[in-house]
């Protein structure tokens, strides 16, 4: 689980830095998104969303085109919803769901019973108290977004790391013993009978002790007919934690219960080939069960990650697409980079030039995928105040707001296949260090 973490913006070398980014030409054949691709294979790809980030264009124009399901990070915690008793506070909660539902998302509901991110005054309740405060948390919580949630974690992390497969201390398991988790899906199924009801644990990825725990508690659950839909495996991996060689058949052992299995916050740390290797694997494993409904992977670009320094996301602190990204678009079956098979196709890639106290130049290389190509258009959008003073070797064309540069080709746009050309520009910062966002390349 990840706790509330202040990640502070990167400095202006690391948003300048240079980096690529493949952007997918938007062909008839085959999903271009990673919410679109899954579509397809009839899962949802969706993404962490913090409500403070909801002001910052290029994230949500990211998270609004390649997810189409949004997890709320921290904003439906205990103590984000409920920080004096049954005083509740969905401000920061509404608008992420507001924000999803306008764009045809589906919705998770993360957490409603959870040992960590509680207010003080839970862990001070006596046995009767704590039980009535964790039932009235969960109903109207829950009844507050009925009908706007597809699945709730309703309890997260109640068991230890190790092998003992034991609980883990918390007012609840303390205070109400085995049974509160039960008596937290009974009570959540009463408040919204459509919602899917999920356990959410880390560490549970491959068969070990905790799995097992989780997996014979799932199991009692559905011998005994306790309301449980789903579980959802958080799936945090690095070097000495990888993907485990058994991920898949975990995942299908617990499908064979009859429920759904989820994965709900993934991040890998890592880089190049590697990161988008584990990555692809956990994506094809999630297709080969056909109860993995989906994939959350807990944020949308690496410099507000929990883990940002383990660059553990598919898209780079300046919302490049990284090799990971292209590896499970691939993966989805959507469209793969530099089209091929007679498709024409390009991508784009950014890189940091020239600096000045008060303006940057940048540099755009288009390279033309599997096919010769005619022509090429792509976008360059920069934040306000900042504003593109000067451009070369392209013809640029403006939006109503001055921000988002439509650049073609300054004459013959045609390249051979694999074959490269560069445009420029000058940004203004007025303040603001930010790197400019590229759109997708389209080639004809």
């Amino acid at each position: 689980m990840v706790t509330r973490t202040s990640i502070g913006a990167l400095g202006m070398a690391g948003l300048l830095a240079a980096s690529g980014v493949i952007a997918l030409s938007g062909t008839a054949d085959a999903a271009s998104t990673l919410g679109s691709a899954a579509a397809g294979k009839g899962r949802y790809f969706g993404t962490a969303v913090a409500a403070n980030h909801l002001g910052e264009a290029p994230y949500v124009s990211t998270l609004d085109t390649e997810f189409n399901s949004a997890t709320p990070e921290n904003e439906m915690k205990w103590d984000a919803v409920e920080r004096t008793r049954n005083s509740f506070t969905f401000g920061a909660a509404d608008q992420i769901v507001s924000h999803a539902q306008s764009k045809g998302m589906k919705v998770r509901g993360h957490t409603l019973v959870w040992h960590s991110q509680l207010p003080s005054w839970v862990g001070t309740l006596g046995t009767a108290d704590l039980r009535t405060a964790m039932n009235n948390h969960i109903t109207k919580v829950m009844q507050h977004y009925k009908g706007k949630i597809h699945s709730w974690d309703v309890v997260n992390e109640a068991f230890q790391d190790g092998s003992s497969g034991a609980r883990r201390s918390s007012p609840f398991q303390d205070k109400l013993g085995n049974g509160f988790i039960e008596e937290a899906f009974r009570t959540a199924r009463a408040a919204d009978p459509a919602a899917k009801l999920c356990y959410n644990d880390y560490n549970t990825d491959g068969v070990n002790a905790k799995s097992n725990a989780v997996y014979n508690m799932v199991r009692d659950f559905k011998a005994r007919g306790v309301p449980i839909d789903c579980v959802g495996f958080q799936s945090h991996f690095n070097s000495a934690s990888p993907v485990p060689g058994d991920y898949q058949a975990n995942l299908q052992r617990f499908a064979d219960l009859g429920v759904d299995v989820q994965i709900t916050e993934l991040d890998i740390e890592g880089s190049g080939t590697a990161q988008a290797g584990s990555y692809s694997n956990v994506v094809k494993a999630c297709l080969a069960v056909s109860r993995c409904t989906g994939i959350t992977v807990w944020g949308v670009t690496d410099k507000y990650s929990w883990r940002a320094s383990g660059t553990p996301l598919l898209f780079d602190g300046n919302y490049n697409k990284k090799p990971a990204y292209t590896a499970v678009l691939t993966a989805l079956g959507g469209s793969s980079p530099g089209g091929g098979g007679g498709t024409a196709a390009c991508t784009v890639s950014y890189s940091k030039q020239e600096e000045w106290s008060d303006r940057f130049n940048g540099k755009v290389t288009v390279t033309a995928g599997g096919s010769a190509i005619g022509d090429w258009t792509t976008t360059v959008t920069v934040t306000s105040p900042q504003k593109i003073s000067a451009t070369w070797n392209g013809t640029p064309t403006w939006d109503s707001s001055g921000n988002v540069m439509t650049m073609k080709p300054n004459g013959n746009g045609s390249l051979a296949a694999g074959a490269s050309t560069s445009f420029g520009f000058t940004v203004m910062k007025n303040g603001n260090n930010a790197a400019p966002v590229l759109g997708s390349c389209t080639a004809s």
